[in-house]
């Protein structure tokens, strides 16, 4: 029953942007706006990064050729 509730809640939450009204959009814009408002209210910072900072640095090439055990 359990499962039911949360598949029904996800399909209730999962909206496409096809299926988008604007009154939905900007309810939306607004709520984000009043959350970003909030948590700068509270002391919070936003720091913007860098376009070319990345999470995870580029990796050395692992050669796999022959990796297999005969």
């Amino acid at each position: 029953m359990k499962d039911d509730q949360s598949s029904a809640r996800s399909k209730d939450n999962e909206e496409f942007a096809e299926e988008r009204s604007i009154t939905s959009r900007e309810r939306a814009r607004s709520q984000l706006n009043a959350e970003v408002e909030a948590f700068l209210a509270r002391g919070g910072a936003i720091n913007e990064i860098d376009p070319e900072v990345t999470a995870d640095p580029p990796r050395k090439p692992q050669p796999k050729y022959g990796s297999r055990p005969i």
